[in-house]
């Protein structure tokens, strides 16, 4: 997106601009977010889009949300009751290591590190909606982070197309009949 000397007024204009807004769009992205995503995503977890220095990092991010994520709250009327208190003080004391042991939230982002990656044409929710008893606190942390849309261009067709069957002479229809006219004309779309 260099200027050029050959380029015309309008090419240099549009150049400029063009750089102004992407350079404004940089600034505002979340890349760690964006890398730790992209780790979640079990297509993708390779992070191969990433050079090697970058990968760790990624890694080491990961395991901060998995030990800082809090449990999932209970429905309203279930009590949770406390697990009764196990006695590892003993087993502690037994230990040769001076060292901390692993917990296991630890070893689920290492478990999940070495797991084959998933086919392209898998959706990664469902990936993770069947591996969730496997990976418990790290499933979480991945629908949070895999739930958000990629691009609001999905809901902007939506209201386009419910722009154009509300109009001034249908306007008295009821919302039922509104979101019974899109979503048959979004299944007549897929049939085509």
């Amino acid at each position: 997106m260099k200027i050029s000397d050959d380029d015309p007024a309008y090419i240099v204009r549009f150049k400029a601009a063009f750089t102004t807004d992407l350079n404004q769009r940089r600034e505002k992205i979340n890349l760690e977010w964006l890398k730790v995503a992209t780790a979640l995503d079990p297509r993708f977890k390779d992070l191969k889009c990433l050079p090697r220095a970058e990968r760790e990092p990624v890694w080491a991010k990961l395991r901060e949300l998995v030990k800082g994520e809090e449990p999932a709250l209970q429905p309203l009327g279930e009590e949770n009751p406390e697990p009764p208190k196990k006695k590892t003080a003993l087993l502690v004391m037994d230990s040769d290591s001076e060292s901390e042991e692993e917990t296991p939230e630890d070893n689920t982002v290492e478990r999940y590190k070495v797991e084959p990656s998933a086919s392209l044409d898998q959706c990664p929710l469902k990936w993770w909606s069947e591996h969730t008893a496997v990976y418990g606190k790290i499933a979480h942390i991945a629908r949070r982070y895999l739930g958000t849309p990629a691009t609001t261009v999905p809901c902007e067709r939506l209201f386009s197309l419910a722009g154009h069957i509300v109009q001034k002479r249908r306007s008295s229809l009821s919302p039922e009949t509104v979101n019974k006219l899109v979503c048959l004309s979004d299944w007549w779309k897929k049939k085509k």
